[in-house]
């Protein structure tokens, strides 16, 4: 029987299993990294989270991760984790409360204060603004940017009512988004200081209860349509919110909060 060290975190309601694999532990156990994130992920059969982060040795930053989604596939960027990865880098001793960790979207940097995390993301890019795509029976208009992962960002009066899984999952999967697909933010706007917003997660295939990159879509496109100002506010559907400020550079600040520490056991994958 084998067992190591991981942390369960939550920002925002986004869950995470973060490990230490500083000595490739995981990957000298585990052959398919995917294949093991995908049944730890798994909720009531095993630890259940919405994604894997594990923290590796860089040569171009304080520390590099390799972000999973909970079905295995891993993901360029994700704000929520970043800021979960941030605070345990520092809480284990492997930086200081200032860093820069490597992901695929490039470097991030971000500043630990107790269980805050500010988070500088990388430059957000292929912004296009209202332009419409086929359905099967209408078209609808929206607009797009990826913020270290590509989201597509819809306006919508009825937040509470709007079918984020069934539309969602359409626009997710829609051919103008190439294979890979795109995540998809519901916004509504309070003020211009303030936003709600329901995001369908690429990797989860469903809703979760915040998304950090897509926070920081929302309110890139509607600063582009001059609807908001900066800093805005942006509420999730778990209740917390989020603080994105879009200025020469873009940040996203919220809790990165400790669930609990344990010990995982090989019948986890089981």
């Amino acid at each position: 029987m084998s067992e190591f060290e991981f942390f369960k975190m939550s920002a925002s309601g986004n869950d995470f299993i973060l490990i230490d694999n500083r000595d490739g532990k995981v990957n000298k156990k585990y052959k398919k990294v995917a294949d093991f994130v995908a049944k730890i992920c798994r909720r009531r059969h095993s630890v259940g989270a919405d994604g894997v982060i594990l923290i590796e040795r860089s040569t171009k930053a304080d520390f590099r991760w390799k972000f999973f989604n909970a079905d295995g596939t891993e993901a360029e960027m994700c704000g929520n984790g970043g800021r979960c990865a941030a605070r345990f880098a520092f809480i284990k001793g492997i930086t200081e409360k200032e860093m820069a960790f490597e992901t695929i979207a490039g470097i991030i940097r971000a500043a630990v204060d107790e269980a805050r995390v500010k988070l500088q993301l990388t430059t957000p890019f292929d912004i296009k603004l209202d332009y419409p795509i086929k359905l099967e029976e209408n078209e609808i208009f929206l607009s797009s940017v990826n913020t270290g992962v590509p989201h597509a960002i819809l306006l919508s009066d009825d937040i509470d009512h709007v079918p984020v899984e069934e539309l969602g999952r359409v626009i997710r999967y829609h051919k103008a988004f190439g294979e890979k697909g795109t995540n998809v933010d519901f916004v509504k706007i309070v003020d211009r200081e303030n936003i709600l917003i329901r995001t369908y997660e690429r990797g989860v295939e469903g809703e979760t209860y915040a998304c950090g990159t897509g926070a920081v879509a929302a309110g890139v496109i509607l600063t582009k349509k001059e609807l908001i100002e900066s800093p805005v506010n942006i509420v999730t559907r778990g209740g917390e919110t989020l603080k994105v400020y879009i200025e020469n550079e873009v940040y996203l600040e919220g809790n990165a909060r400790i669930i609990y520490t344990g010990l995982l056991n090989d019948e986890a994958l089981l």
